[in-house]
């Protein structure tokens, strides 16, 4: 696929930001982990999304990690702002001002919380993408968000010009595979579990968490999915699977992302802010027997695997709040 027929890449991390221990943004660990991945195989990074913890970043920082990534890609990856807001009018705003900042791409959610009907959502949608001209991806995520964007919605939202892909965590295959042969947009696997099986039906790419760790095999299953190799597409899929299981079942995903990152040595501190907290005892004993099962995966050493529960207990509380407004 050319990249003017699609501006995002294949593998796209959905980034984690690495935090001090006293909650605050660390500018120089997010420069060293977007380069990190970038020079690990991926293709594209989404900043400011669910991994990212959007909801407690304030509109500044939301930004300055679009600026970040820019100046760190320098040409080598795209960069995609996720979250959005539920709001629409700050929706526009927010990613008029990312457009400003040098975004390649924006990612949508749909509105949470408040729950619109679909004549809403699709208004939404429309409005947001009318108000830039950046190309769009939908995040379809109905277990965060309360409401799914339905199929008719979807088909009504793919006439639009600047609306190209959906990155999906819904899970109804045959819904992807009925999008897929009645339209041009791309899919964008939403789940780390699923990447394959979307791959299988026609998805374009994947939107990952584990890939915060782990972007090489997602290149290599990319790659080979692109060449018609299933079997070393289903050797990558294999070899991530307990990775997977560590990074997506037992806690939020962007807690346990950063406790591994951190045990790896990869980032300064474990840090989420509230209302997440790091793994409890439990939790992290459960993440540390799964890791335990992961064997060679290419560009992830677990031998110097040093996770650290204290570090990373708790959750903080950042000196300047973040905000929907």
């Amino acid at each position: 696929m050319s990249a003017s027929a699609n501006p995002f890449g294949q593998v796209l991390v959905a980034l984690v930001t690495p935090f001090t221990a006293d909650g605050e943004v660390d500018w120089p660990a997010v420069e060293k982990h977007i380069d990190d991945v970038i020079s690990a195989g991926a293709d594209g990074i989404v900043v400011t999304g669910t991994t990212g913890e959007t909801s407690t970043l304030t509109d500044p920082e939301k930004l300055r990690l679009v600026e970040v990534g820019k100046d760190v890609a320098s040409g080598r990856a795209s960069i995609i702002t996720g979250g959005g807001s539920n709001e629409t009018a700050h929706a526009i705003e927010l990613y008029k001002a990312s457009e400003k900042a040098g975004a390649d791409g924006i990612m949508i959610v749909t509105p949470y919380y408040n729950k619109p009907t679909q004549a809403g959502i699709l208004t939404h949608f429309r409005m947001v993408a009318d108000a830039t001209d950046l190309p769009v991806i939908l995040y379809d995520i109905p277990g965060r968000t309360g409401v799914q964007i339905k199929y008719e919605t979807i088909m009504r939202l793919a006439k639009h010009p600047n609306i190209l892909a959906v990155k999906d965590a819904k899970g109804d295959f045959s819904e992807v595979s009925r999008v897929l042969n009645q339209t041009d947009l791309m899919y964008f696997s939403g789940d780390d579990a699923n990447v394959l099986p979307h791959l299988a039906i026609g998805a374009t790419g994947l939107i990952g968490v584990t890939a915060n760790i782990a972007p090489t095999p997602y290149r290599q299953m990319i790659d080979a999915v692109n060449a018609g190799d299933l079997a070393t597409a289903t050797a990558a899929h294999q070899k991530l699977e307990p990775l997977v299981r560590a990074v997506m079942t037992h806690v939020p995903g962007t807690v346990a992302a950063k406790y591994i990152l951190h045990g790896l040595g990869r980032i300064g501190s474990p840090r989420v802010r509230l209302p997440l907290v790091g793994p409890e005892e439990w939790e992290a004993a459960q993440i540390e027997d799964e890791i335990d099962l992961v064997r060679d995966i290419p560009g992830v050493d677990f031998s110097n695997f040093r996770p650290d529960r204290n570090a990373a207990a708790g959750g903080a509380l950042p000196k300047v709040a973040g905000t929907t407004r």
